[in-house]
């Protein structure tokens, strides 16, 4: 059990009706007793357990603030030790003065994510349960926040442990054969491991699988707009932004800087770029924007790459098509609404790409059909409807998922190659080793406090 006592300001900074002030350690019961006050003067150790009592905080004679007071009593915490919630008005001044009464009282100042920390420390959560905390925070859309909330109640780590039985169940096994060679072994059971590993490794190609989703609802997918001068980039931003975020004029080269914004489409998280008009360009402040939108369709996930079907195909084109090698790219042929002299099929046959949607910005035709396109690009249709499901979105949690998978690959070549049971047992302590990481069971202290130094300060 940590012995020290902790205290940090739970929401967030400025004014609000509430600020919380949560306290978490041995000494907060303690601490709670001494600084506050009940109007019946109800001694503190009559309170109950997972309540919520009325009363002020007080410095001596003097009332800081009125509050309500929330126990919790280990195990039965976020933390899982003894936590105090003061939830205080949410002015600067009361909260700060409750924080300089709390930390003269003995505690000290929690380190960001520390209270999650103790959690894990303390056994209440795993490692993957606590950065599902942090995602759930961050969650920019409803699909994220499901995908965050499932690791948070377990789902992943349960999945882990499922392939982790196995192993184990392998590595006993195989354990026991060594030392008891004429009473243990029999047999066939060599095939009966080899199947149970198979087993395994399909368990986790099918994590391992859904990892380019779960990637895309942690960090979104980035999205640069792209394209000659005045062919619709920025009135595109503005129309999928849905308020007017980008200067808009007839004259080219309007936009000389990058703009980058968040959006949803679907519950799918964005970050939209739009980017200077790529045109060679005597003036230096739009040849700084064109070169910034070069590097941003280096940096991008996807591109936009608009084109102006009232204009013919001309050398500016082809130059920025020449820059998208490589990229997932879906073109919009804009200004529908004009007369065309570039068509879809054109298009098609000059780019090479199938993937080319008809649409006017300005009248608002096709742009669901962008958002279909960008499904499909994707493969996420199916995400969509399954988002309360595993996915993998941390790369941590990949990158040792696929270790494990490698050590069972191994283990099952080292069984068909009649390798010594000796040699097995290695590759199958390394693959527990590697799903231990997940959960943070075999992590070093140094790692998991680099992790938990990601998160917000009170949480």
């Amino acid at each position: 059990m940590l012995t020290d006592t902790i205290v940090a300001v739970a929401t967030a900074i400025g004014q609000s009706s509430v600020g919380i002030v949560r306290i978490s350690g041995p000494k907060a019961f303690q601490i709670a007793e001494e600084i506050f006050r009940s109007p019946k003067n109800i001694a503190f150790n009559q309170f109950k357990a997972n309540t919520i009592n009325f009363g002020y905080i007080v410095d001596g004679d003097k009332v800081i603030d009125e509050v309500l007071l929330s126990i919790f009593k280990a195990p039965k915490s976020y933390t899982g030790e003894d936590v105090i919630e003061v939830n205080c008005h949410g002015g600067s001044i009361p909260i700060k003065k409750t924080m300089e009464l709390i930390l003269k009282k003995g505690a000290r100042l929690a380190e960001p994510g520390e209270f999650t920390k103790r959690a894990f420390l303390n056994g209440r959560i795993d490692l993957s349960q606590a950065e599902a905390i942090m995602d759930l925070i961050s969650a920019k859309t409803d699909l994220s926040l499901n995908v965050a909330t499932s690791h948070v109640l377990g789902k992943l780590s349960a999945k882990v442990q499922e392939i982790n039985e196995i192993i184990i169940s392998a590595l006993a096994y195989i354990e026991a054969t060594i030392d008891y060679p004429d009473e243990v072994f029999e047999e066939g059971d060599t095939l009966k491991i080899k199947e149970s590993l198979l087993e395994g490794v399909e368990k986790l190609e099918k994590l391992l699988t859904t990892s380019k989703a779960g990637k895309i609802l942690r960090e979104g997918i980035k999205t640069t707009i792209v394209g000659k001068p005045n062919v619709g980039k920025s009135s595109l931003l503005n129309r999928l932004l849905n308020s007017q975020r980008a200067i808009v004029t007839d004259i080219p080269g309007t936009t000389r800087d990058i703009l980058e914004e968040q959006i949803s489409i679907r519950g799918i998280p964005m970050i939209l770029v739009d980017t200077a008009g790529i045109r060679e360009t005597e003036d230096v402040v739009e040849k700084i924007g064109v070169e910034r939108s070069k590097k941003a369709i280096e940096e991008s996930d996807l591109i936009l790459f608009v084109l102006d079907g009232s204009r013919s195909w001309d050398i500016y084109d082809q130059q920025i098509l020449e820059l998208l090698q490589g990229k997932n790219v879906i073109v919009l042929l804009n200004k529908r609404d004009l007369e065309q002299v570039l068509t879809k099929e054109e298009v098609q046959n000059i780019t090479g790409y199938q993937e080319v949607i008809e649409i006017s910005v300005n009248e608002d035709i096709n742009l669901d059909k962008l958002e279909e396109g960008i499904i499909k690009t994707y493969e996420l249709k199916d995400l969509i409807s399954r988002s309360d499901e595993v996915l993998i979105s941390n790369i941590r949690h990949e990158k040792s998922l696929q270790d494990a998978k490698i050590n069972l690959e191994d283990a099952i070549k080292n069984i068909e190659n009649g390798l010594p049971l000796d040699i097995i047992a290695i590759d199958l302590r390394d693959a527990w080793e590697n799903l231990g990481k997940v959960t943070g069971q075999t992590l070093n202290k140094g790692i998991i406090d680099e992790i938990f130094s990601r998160f917000c300060l009170g949480k």
